[in-house]
């Protein structure tokens, strides 16, 4: 046997079906669309939720709610954690949050006052609780106010991790 004397088995390499050429083509007629219908025509195209005439499931299922595009999700930071995470006289930022773990992206930081925090130090965050600001300015620290950190400061601070 010899490389060009190989050959398909019978059956392997089929024809293709030529449709609408005649009667003797053996798909002539209605070029094996079926009679009259939807599905017969030219151009014709279902919808991808179609069901056979049955309401729809997208159509059957109550709407409620809706999620705004924009929206940030705000990520929470306890007094508590960042008693536990940082010194006394620090000056924490979104950045510090990242880095100690606090906070996944650090885009939108709320603090919250659910525990108690016995160091003095400044808290740079996106958003306090009136408890929270209230402890941190009880004990001599700063509640301070920042914009939100931007996408390549956030890259910068996985980078190293």
């Amino acid at each position: 046997m010899k490389l060009h004397e190989i050959t398909p088995p019978l059956g392997a390499n089929r024809s293709r079906k030529r449709v609408g050429r005649g009667e003797a083509s053996g798909y002539g007629g209605t070029s094996t669309r079926g009679h009259k219908g939807h599905k017969s025509r030219s151009g014709f195209s279902r919808s991808f939720n179609f069901e056979g005439g049955q309401m729809p499931l997208s159509r059957r299922l109550p709407k409620r709610g809706f999620t705004h595009v924009k929206k940030g999700v705000v990520e929470i930071v306890n007094l508590s954690q960042i008693d536990l995470k940082f010194k006394e006289g620090d000056k924490v930022n979104p950045v510090d949050f990242l880095e100690a773990g606090l906070v996944k992206k650090g885009v939108n930081i709320k603090v919250l006052g659910d525990g108690d925090i016995n160091k003095k130090m400044e808290i740079n965050a996106h958003q306090f609780s009136n408890k929270a600001k209230n402890k941190i300015e009880k004990i001599g620290g700063k509640a301070l106010i920042v914009k939100e950190i931007s996408e390549n400061e956030v890259k910068k601070v996985d980078k190293t991790t």
